[in-house]
């Protein structure tokens, strides 16, 4: 599943191909993601301007004309292609697998003014596809229990120690809550974890201050290298230019169970556990 960095990305993908275009022809090829598209989708987006491209979590915002809002979730394997139909090439958003539009998993197809197309194509079918007014985004189901985006100035040490003094869960899984931080997936948390120097079975109340800044810090570190990075290839991610994201060359503990270290002077062995059913990375020596 795509975390901030990638959504982030394919947010900037968007804005350069389509913000500012008009929707001329809508097709929806199935309906049924993992929330069936309204019938009346066509009507509500056709002829309309793509206004603003906005991220809010995982979720990506498409802004039109009429005040109305697409929302989108990429879910599992969610991809986004863009082509250009004049010149016929094809440009890839999304993170997933190959690079080849399989047809039969084409959802939606939106063709814009100046030759522009683009596809929601999903194998699995985790991901959707909604309208929502643009008036009522901070009141969406989806929306509106997301914790603070934590690239902002207000995910900080003082909201930080607030919100986990008396939480006993650990901290890999708080991390992972959406209602105190939005954005962060799996993948991130076990490298800021890393570079923190911070277990992640650690209960989360026990912090000491010094691992809270530390994680604050690198939180915002890692997510704006990711971002800077293309986002993670785990499974072939790609921005629309066709770069594939390399952040995964540098990861420090995901998917390296058994193998050394790389923190300077530590060599202490990476060791993989499972914490509510996620694969989990950690150094035995360095995270305590």
């Amino acid at each position: 599943m795509p975390e901030l960095p990638e959504v982030e990305v394919v947010r900037r993908s968007l804005q350069s191909f389509i913000k500012g275009l008009e929707i001329k022809k809508v097709s929806v090829l199935d309906r049924n993601l993992r929330y069936k598209i309204r019938r009346d989708f066509n009507k509500k987006i056709i002829n309309q301007k793509i206004i603003f491209i906005r991220r809010r979590s995982k979720f990506l915002l498409l802004g039109l004309e009429n005040h109305s809002v697409i929302l989108i979730h990429m879910g599992m394997t969610g991809k986004i292609f863009i082509i250009n139909n004049s010149s016929k090439k094809v440009f890839k958003t999304s993170f997933y697998y190959e690079n080849e539009i399989k047809k039969k998993h084409n959802h939606i197809i939106i063709k814009f003014n100046k030759f522009i197309k683009l596809i929601y194509n999903d194998v699995r079918k985790f991901g959707f596809v909604k309208i929502i007014p643009s008036d009522s985004i901070k009141e969406n189901n989806h929306l509106r229990l997301l914790g603070p985006e934590p690239l902002n100035k207000d995910f900080n040490i003082e909201y930080f120690s607030k919100k986990v003094k008396n939480i006993k869960k650990n901290i890999k899984n708080l991390l992972m809550d959406q209602k105190l931080v939005s954005g962060l997936g799996n993948i991130y948390v076990n490298e800021i974890l890393h570079l923190s120097s911070v277990n992640p079975l650690k209960v989360s109340k026990n912090l000491k201050t010094h691992q809270a800044k530390k994680i604050i810090k690198n939180i915002k570190l890692i997510l704006l290298k990711a971002i800077k990075s293309g986002g993670s290839s785990i499974r072939d991610f790609k921005g629309t230019s066709g770069k594939k994201g390399n952040f995964q060359q540098k990861f420090m503990v995901y998917d390296r169970n058994g193998q050394v270290c790389k923190k300077i002077g530590c060599r202490g062995k990476i060791k993989k556990i499972y914490v509510s059913n996620r694969s989990t990375f950690y150094c035995l020596k360095c995270q305590k």
